[in-house]
């Protein structure tokens, strides 16, 4: 047999292997890579929609927290995992600002990965502890400019959401402030309640029950309009800071190669897990909301995700801040 026959009928083999591979798909457990530490808000997000996705599956959803190295470790396990769709990402923010905060990565966000679509839209709360005089936003900005270099400012650590935050809330009051960075979320809001640091920026997920429960003062919220489930908090944008706006946003990523009809059957569940009633409410709670479905798709991902590379750069670049 000729020899371009016998490619072609490798091919054809392959490809018929592929299609069955992916018209049985899940036959086992899914992982989801989370970049950060149990307890989290990204963590918190994760599960939820682990349970979602679990029923649209028919197969278990499994979290599997990868920190370190501002979500840089969990990236490139991911990027560089099989490719059949039993490992997946699950991503935020960082995932456009790594190219500019690091010098080197081990991967590229845009070339190695398939795109599964966006979860979900996470608000910010600006935060300072229980006893910081200020009581309002108008009264915080006036004691910052008063006490230039005694205010500190506490973040989860290089590339994490309240760090970005942090990076351009300072660059709209043109003041800086001193910033501790710790491993983490959960151990930066221990301090913050216990008063040890002054102000933070974090995710609802993270903080409504904080702010409900009155351990931490609250002068705003980072997105465009007022946060249902804290509707009485308005947005740093309503009280002066004009275009502030710092949304979390998450994307469900797997590695390069997935097959497509793979792709296409996790692109489904998502869409079924945005729609999920129970999700939703679960979200709802937290102060986040899933992305509608027009938004659970690869190119919408992509496309969002270039967007956000472009609006950071600049503002981290200006920064001056960059890790090895």
């Amino acid at each position: 047999m000729p020899v371009k026959s016998l490619r072609l009928l490798s091919v054809l083999a392959l490809t018929a292997a592929a299609g069955v591979f992916a018209q049985d798909f899940p036959t086992k457990q899914v992982v989801v890579v989370v970049p950060f530490a149990a307890g989290g808000p990204t963590d918190t997000l994760a599960r939820n929609l682990g349970v979602a996705l679990t029923g649209s599956l028919k197969q278990q959803v499994i979290i599997d927290n990868t920190a370190g190295a501002g979500g840089t470790i969990a990236y490139n396990k991911v990027a560089k995992a099989k490719p059949d769709g039993y490992t997946i990402l699950i991503a935020h923010i960082g995932m456009a600002t790594a190219p500019a905060l690091y010098r080197k990565l081990p991967y590229d966000p845009l070339a190695d990965f398939e795109y599964i679509g966006q979860v979900a839209d996470v608000p910010m709360t600006f935060l300072g502890k229980k006893g910081l005089p200020p009581n309002n936003f108008k009264e915080l900005l006036a004691y910052i400019k008063a006490n230039k270099g005694k205010l500190n400012y506490a973040n989860a650590g290089l590339g994490a959401a309240s760090h970005l935050c942090g990076l351009l809330f300072m660059s709209q009051i043109e003041t800086e402030l001193t910033t501790i960075s710790y491993k983490g979320t959960a151990p930066a809001m221990t301090d913050l309640i216990g008063g040890q640091v002054d102000l933070m920026c974090d995710q609802t997920t993270n903080t409504t029950q904080q702010i409900k429960a009155g351990t931490v003062k609250v002068y705003g919220v980072t997105s465009r309009q007022r946060v249902p489930s804290l509707k009485e908090i308005p947005t740093l944008a309503e009280q002066g800071l004009k275009n502030f706006e710092v949304v979390v946003w998450h994307g469900l990523y797997a590695p390069k190669g997935t097959p497509k009809p793979v792709i296409n059957r996790l692109v489904a569940a998502l869409q079924a897990a945005v729609k999920d009633p129970t999700f939703k409410t679960r979200l709802a709670d937290l102060g986040a909301e899933p992305v509608p479905v027009a938004k659970a798709n690869p190119e919408a991902l992509r496309t969002h995700l270039q967007a956000e590379i472009n609006k950071w750069a600049p503002i981290i670049k200006k920064a001056g801040v960059y890790a090895d």
